[in-house]
This record gives C-alpha cells, structure tokens and sequence, in this order.
C-alpha cells in the first residue's frame, strides 16, 4: 500500500476538479449502477470538453484496494492496468486507455483522445 502522504495530493487533485472518490467495493457499485459514468478522467479533458460524462470517479490502485478490485471486475477482459482510464456507459466498457497509452504522452494528447472519446459516447 502507498504511503497516505504520497497519495493525497494526486487525490485532492482529482477530487478537487470535480470527481467523486470511490473507497469501497459497494461504492464502486453503487456508482457504476447509475447510467452515464467515467472512471477515472483526465482534467484538461474534463475542462475543455464539449461533452462530458454524467459522473466523475476515482480510486487508486496500491491505495484503495477494495474499490479497485471491485472496479476491475467491471473492466474486464482488460487486464489490471495503473494508471488507467476508462469511459463506461451502462456498466460496459466503451473507451479504454492503458498505462501503456497514457506513459509518455503529453496531457494533451490524452485530454484529446478523452474528449474524442466524450464526443462519441455521451
């Protein structure tokens, strides 16, 4: 598990633009029940897109542990992957990006195939 002073702040500034922070299994779903939800966002997308999904979640792997592990289950078949973001619209996958998609990559980039995405789903 990560250290609470290490992760805090990459928390506060996620939670901080808007997203809701998922720490237990029945809050992922909870959250993941209702229709029109995201996990988890980038910010440059969420401010510069047109369209945007209903509700903004995260959880952080190595950290909250019961909630991810109940989030991967939704994100099946894609392998356990952090970070990760993905774009679910009724309980189903429809946009993944991988660790591997988003490692060295400007915000840019991603806040674009995020928003590309946005336009497409919501």
């Amino acid at each position: 598990m990560y250290p609470t002073e290490l992760v805090n702040p990459m928390k506060a500034e996620l939670t901080g633009k808007g997203f809701k922070e998922l720490l237990s299994a029945d809050e992922v779903d909870n959250a993941l029940k209702q229709s029109g939800t995201a996990r988890p966002g980038v910010v440059l997308a969420i401010q510069n897109a047109e369209k945007k999904p209903d509700q903004l979640l995260t959880s952080f792997a190595g950290y909250d542990l019961e909630a991810v592990n109940k989030l991967r289950t939704y994100l099946l078949p894609y392998p356990p992957s952090s970070p990760a973001i993905a774009l679910l619209k009724d309980g189903k996958v429809v946009h993944m990006i991988e660790r591997h998609m988003i490692e060295g990559r400007p915000a840019q980039m991603i806040a674009a195939n995020l928003m590309q995405a946005f336009e497409t789903y919501c």
